[in-house]
């Protein structure tokens, strides 16, 4: 019984992960834009333990891979990219934008489950993406431009360190 709670941990971070950008998106829908932010700040400090969790507790899973992978789309993805969506006046560049940052995410988190790397990533995390939307968004900021260069990074060659 002990073992199939250590094993469910991780993955209960995983589900605070997608819980955290689902509200996202629901304060969003109903208005509240820097209240959107902050659950996506939420959902990234769910996203940093959930699989450090399961190393230290020796439950990695490609159920746990999956189900991060998931969550990191509708957290780190689709939310910052509703936010972005919420606060910049439409046009052309923005729906250009609001399609390419969830869709190029998805692209490198796949990219990334098939061929994964030791000490460095390959593009800029979209937890790292998400973040810096949320970061805008918290102070009401949103830039097509931006956006758009955030959605290249993630799938460009560039290696960044792991922390």
């Amino acid at each position: 019984m002990k073992n199939h709670l250590v094993r469910a941990v991780p993955n209960l971070f995983t589900i605070g992960n997608l819980l955290s950008g689902v509200i996202s998106i629901t304060f969003n829908l109903n208005g509240y834009l820097q209240m959107a932010a902050m659950f996506i700040f939420l959902a990234a400090i769910f996203d940093f333990f959930d699989g450090r969790l399961a190393r230290r507790l020796k439950v990695n899973s490609e159920f746990g891979v999956e189900l991060d992978s998931l969550a990191d789309i509708v957290s780190l993805g689709v939310a910052p990219a509703l936010l972005f969506y919420s606060l910049e006046p439409p046009s052309i560049f923005t729906t250009i934008a609001f399609m390419l940052f969830p869709t190029m995410g998805a692209l490198r988190l796949a990219k990334f489950n098939v061929k994964p790397t030791r000490g460095y990533f390959m593009g800029l995390p979209i937890t790292a993406a998400g973040l810096l939307m949320a970061c805008m968004g918290i102070f009401l900021y949103s830039n097509a431009f931006i956006t758009i260069l955030l959605s290249i990074f993630m799938v460009s060659p560039i290696r960044i360190k792991k922390l």
